[in-house]
């Protein structure tokens, strides 16, 4: 069996906030921008990597998502613990020096964790956790 990763969905409330984080900040590229106002969907990924995407989605959009429901994610989205991704990169002090340079809010300076990865993190528009660990 050969199984490859090819989008995973991070929610959005913004999606000109998000959009620009991910593709001006991250300098993912955009594959896909579908729909309109706070109901959009844009894919963005890594350009040397079509086959991987990150779907930008507006959370709770599914009709069969209760009222309740949906106050619990805004709510989680609100404390930054509903959506995260963990990317890598060969040069994570490159990167945090580039990202801490924006309005992102910064969760953790790189930091080398005692399970032997070195990383940091940052809140995406939206408040999900964008962590970066150094690959060697």
């Amino acid at each position: 069996m050969n199984i490859t990763i090819n989008t995973t969905v991070l929610p959005h409330h913004d999606p000109d906030a998000s959009l620009a984080f991910y593709r001006d900040i991250l300098g993912f590229e955009v594959r896909n921008d579908v729909g309109q106002g706070t109901m959009r969907w844009i894919t963005v990924g890594p350009a040397d990597q079509p086959g991987t995407s990150i779907l930008l989605a507006p959370p709770a959009a599914d009709p069969g998502i209760t009222d309740a429901e949906r106050r619990t994610v805004t709510e989680m989205m609100a404390k930054g613990t509903y959506g995260w991704i963990l990317l890598a990169t060969q040069d994570l002090d490159g990167a945090f020096e580039k990202i801490q340079a924006t309005d992102a809010e910064v969760i953790q300076e790189p930091t080398e964790q005692p399970y032997g990865i070195r990383d940091c993190a940052f809140r995406d528009p939206a408040g999900n956790q964008v962590r970066i660990q150094e690959v060697r």
